[in-house]
């Protein structure tokens, strides 16, 4: 019997005449969303049918794929790693893959197409997210698969959470900073103080980190009937009072509820119900249910052994009162900073608040760990840029601020991303700033910390306290970066992602400005303003004109006649003669980004090429911008340039870039913006060349220019 999905008899993987659609969409590098685009709409032109491809990104969705247009389709490819809302496409056959088969599968995915499933809503037909791939068959599954999923749904709670840290966390040091008093309760701010209600603000920011972080971790594995599970799962494992624990669960418990509601809602999607039922699953049924059952479920068997631990630690701590300063010290430091507000870091700090009267030296060594954790991974992000993105550099200066006024959880992005490097480094230099300042009998005489304390005059043996806190804090920042290198840099589960889901990164995907249906037959390298018409784009005069060298220009179209439409127009003034080089003398990828960023400051429009060179590591670190098909785009976005530039040159026998191809990059652009121009321009010039650069007569003319 024929599915009211399947396409008119007749029509087939060869022609005639299928009405397909596709929607393209990468977490880094805009490069990739284009190029599957345009790949697909190429194989699908070559096979007879037509290819409406809709690109989503940092500009937006663009070329958005209409009510009609999904009606009349005979199927659907997501080729996406991030996620795709496809509740407006129940009904129709959808093939979900990787954005790497959209570019080097394509002609099979629309093979494939006609036999995928009909996607029928949440928990049927074609999977979810990135995960859909295997499900659908359409493109490599395994553990390798698994993996990245995890990494993207942890990653996507962190660039969440990120922004609820640095508001909340400095929200409350400004506010103790300018409003506090030295008590012995701590610092306090007076109920009648201005700064009471920014700190309280700062709090409720605090407060919602964790929630955010596992609500949208629950929402990258089941999209939207899984926010609010993993939201109020995050809040319960927040807040201990539920369960009977003076201390929550924190940053760890939050990732554990994220996860628990994500697969949960995932095994309540699959559940077969009458069609009656169906619309409410989403919005009433799943989200009742799934947030009823974690909740239950964390508090009466996941919370009892978390407030036993609590019971069992500062039971542990107190007897350990009559022990060598040195080794209370070490303790009570890998405590603070092992899970940075949590169960084990509230033990620790707890125990030494109670302590405050009687034995201030315990509280001493407390007030010198709280500050390493955030100040060391912060102190990383400055020695080792180009082994962070731009959002965890700027993170990385929040974390120095709130480590100052003994905001521990200033490092919790980093750990949360990372935690297998960043808490066993956070842990050794909480260790030996506890060491010294046991040895040292530094004493804290409120219960805080952080060099704020020693600021306010609560803390005695002021010297040997700092020195504690700069020993501990190199520590931190040099494990954090050795554990890095030796990790593989930036990212924890070895997959090309880019900083932190949106943790955010120079390569940030984005939309297109009119899909890969609607290419454009100009010259990439001969931007000419204003939508005019130019006939002979080869002639020298014409070439200068648009801002572009004769060599380059006449190798893209000769005398070819073609109208500049907006996207053509981005290169114009960018690409000049004094950024465009025959041939490369590098034959390595560090040594060619080096001699690109020489020819861009040939311009005058790079104030510090080093600095550049920096900024084009670190996008490197993030993800390889070697696209595959022998070209390479490295692009930076730093205050390096004054201006929007952009360079090209060929290397004759190719330069290894990590392509995901295996080719090596012998057309190499590299584009450098300020950063503030790093915005829709700088996406554009990316979007233009990856597309554009898939037509392989387009890159043998290249290739071949004079």
């Amino acid at each position: 019997m024929t599915s009211p999905a399947d396409p008119p008899n007749g029509a087939g993987a060869s022609g005639p005449g299928l009405k397909l659609l596709a929607v393209t969409a990468c977490p880094t590098g805009i490069a990739h969303t284009y190029m599957a685009a345009e790949k697909l709409a190429q194989a699908a032109e070559s096979l007879g049918h037509s290819m409406k491809v809709e690109t989503q990104g940092s500009i937006g969705a663009e070329n958005v794929l209409s009510d009609n247009d999904v009606r009349e389709a005979d199927g659907i490819i997501i080729a996406a790693d991030k996620d795709v809302d496809r509740s407006r496409f129940v009904g129709k056959r959808v093939l979900v893959v990787g954005v790497a088969d959209g570019i080097h599968r394509p002609q099979r995915l629309i093979e494939q197409v006609l036999d995928a499933p009909v996607y029928e809503g949440d928990g049927s037909g074609a999977g979810r997210g990135a995960s859909g791939a295997a499900a659908s068959g359409g493109g490599g599954g395994g553990g390798g698969k698994g993996r990245s999923v995890t990494y993207k749904a942890l990653m996507n709670g962190v660039s969440y959470m990120i922004p609820f840290v640095v508001v909340g966390g400095l929200l409350i040091a400004v506010s103790l900073a300018l409003g506090g008093d030295t008590t012995s309760k701590g610092i306090v701010i007076p109920d009648d103080s201005f700064w009471k209600t920014v700190n309280d603000i700062g709090s409720i920011g605090f407060e919602l980190m964790i929630p955010a972080l596992s609500g949208y971790i629950a929402y990258a594995i089941a999209d939207r009937p899984a926010l609010v599970p993993g939201m109020v799962g995050g809040w319960i494992a927040a807040h201990g009072e539920l369960y009977d624990s003076e201390a929550g669960a924190g940053f760890i418990g939050a990732i554990v509820t994220g996860f628990l509601a994500g697969y949960l809602v995932l095994w309540i999607k699959r559940v077969k119900v009458p069609k009656f039922v169906q619309p409410i699953m989403p919005i009433i049924v799943i989200p009742i249910v799934a947030t009823s059952a974690l909740g239950l479920f964390f508090i009466y068997v996941l919370g009892e052994p978390i407030s036993w631990v609590f019971e069992q630690l500062t039971d542990w701590l107190g007897g350990l009162t009559g022990t060598s300063a040195a080794v209370l010290g070490i303790i009570l430091g890998l405590m603070i900073a092992f899970d940075m507000g949590g169960p084990v870091n509230k033990t620790a700090f707890l125990f030494g608040a109670g302590l405050v009267s009687k034995n201030p030296e315990v509280m001493g060594a407390c007030a010198a760990a709280i500050p390493v954790p955030p100040l060391g991974q912060g102190l990383a992000t400055l020695l080792r840029r180009r082994m962070f993105d731009d959002q965890e550099r700027e993170t990385g200066l929040a974390a120095l601020f709130m480590g100052f006024f003994g905001i521990t959880e200033g490092a919790i992005p980093f750990a949360a991303a990372r935690p297998a490097r960043v808490i066993p480094a956070n842990m050794v230099g909480g260790a030996v700033a506890g060491a010294i300042a046991g040895v040292a009998s530094v004493e804290d005489n409120v219960p805080h910390g952080g060099p704020i304390v020693a600021v306010l005059g609560a803390v005695g043996g002021v010297p040997m306290f700092f020195v504690a806190v700069v020993v501990g804090t190199a520590v931190t920042a040099l494990v954090t970066i050795g554990l890095m290198s030796v990790g593989g840099g930036a990212v924890d589960s070895g997959a090309a992602v880019g900083g932190v889901g949106a943790a955010g990164g120079a390569g940030a995907a984005a939309g297109g400005s009119s899909g890969a249906a609607s290419r454009a037959a100009e010259p990439v390298l001969a931007g000419v303003g204003g939508g005019e018409r130019t006939g002979d784009v080869g002639d020298a005069a014409g070439a200068r004109t648009a801002g572009v060298p004769q060599t380059v220009a006449a190798g893209t179209g000769g005398t070819a006649e073609v109208e500049a439409v907006s996207a053509g127009q981005v290169l114009s003034g960018y690409l000049t003669e004094q950024t465009v080089k025959e041939w490369l003398a590098a034959d390595g990828k560090d040594a060619a980004i080096r001699e690109m960023a020489e020819l861009l400051a040939a311009t005058g429009k790079v104030a510090d090429a080093e600095e550049l060179v920096r900024a084009a590591f670190a996008r490197e670190d993030q993800g390889t911008t070697g696209l595959g098909e022998e070209i390479a785009i490295p692009h930076a976005k730093t205050d390096a340039v004054t201006a929007p530039v952009v360079g090209f040159a060929r290397s004759p026998e190719g330069i290894e870039w990590g392509a995901p191809d295996g080719t090596k990059a012998r057309l190499v652009f590299m584009i450098a913006v300020p950063e503030a121009d790093a915005g829709d321009e700088h996406l554009r010039i990316l979007a233009l060349l990856s597309r554009k650069l898939m037509a392989e007569e387009f890159r043998e003319r290249l290739l071949g220019a004079g």
